[in-house]
């Protein structure tokens, strides 16, 4: 059996930074670039601990072919570049096997967050702020705001739901 304890360094640092770049892409429709790091860092001691060197370098390649395939994507504002980043930077802790398998849950996932929004278009009403609203509150209110003028998705949201359904629900041998 393999050691998994680069596996598990990787899931400790990713799945909390991912739920913070979704989280701050609700909130500013941006994320810091440092989150795009400490991923990609952790993921490539993850893989080297656990894989070896030549595996990382592959999962490292990987991450950077994703990187150059989607940045076009981001060109056109079709992708936000932060989404580009997080994404790449979760391939370099992945397996190439792994690393489909999250792009295809972070798409099926988009794509329901998409379904959610142009719903949200007909269903949310639009909420008012009054007096001390706490940060949650005022948070709904833009996003209610965003989805009536059809504004970008927090894609950040799918990424993450994507990358966790990979790191906590894929068997590892």
């Amino acid at each position: 059996m393999r050691d998994m304890t680069g596996f598990l360094l990787f899931q400790v640092v990713a799945i909390p930074l991912l739920i913070f770049a979704a989280a701050r892409d609700i909130a500013t429709r941006l994320i810091p670039d440092e989150v795009s790091i400490a991923i990609a860092v952790a993921g490539l001691i993850g893989r080297v601990m656990t894989a070896g060197w030549a595996d990382a370098g592959l999962s490292l390649l990987i991450g950077v072919a994703l990187f150059l395939l989607l940045l076009p994507l981001a060109a056109r504002g079709l992708l936000g570049g932060g989404d580009v980043k997080v994404m790449s930077a979760m391939a370099v802790g992945l397996a190439p096997h792994e690393t489909w398998l999250f792009i295809v849950a972070t798409v099926f996932a988009g794509g329901l967050l998409g379904v959610a929004y142009i719903l949200g278009r007909h269903v949310v009403p639009q909420p008012r702020l009054a007096g001390q609203a706490s940060l949650l509150r005022r948070v709904l209110v833009v996003e209610a705001w965003r989805v009536r003028r059809r504004g970008p998705l927090p894609y950040a949201v799918a990424i993450a739901v994507g990358g966790i359904l990979v790191l906590t629900l894929l068997p590892r041998a």
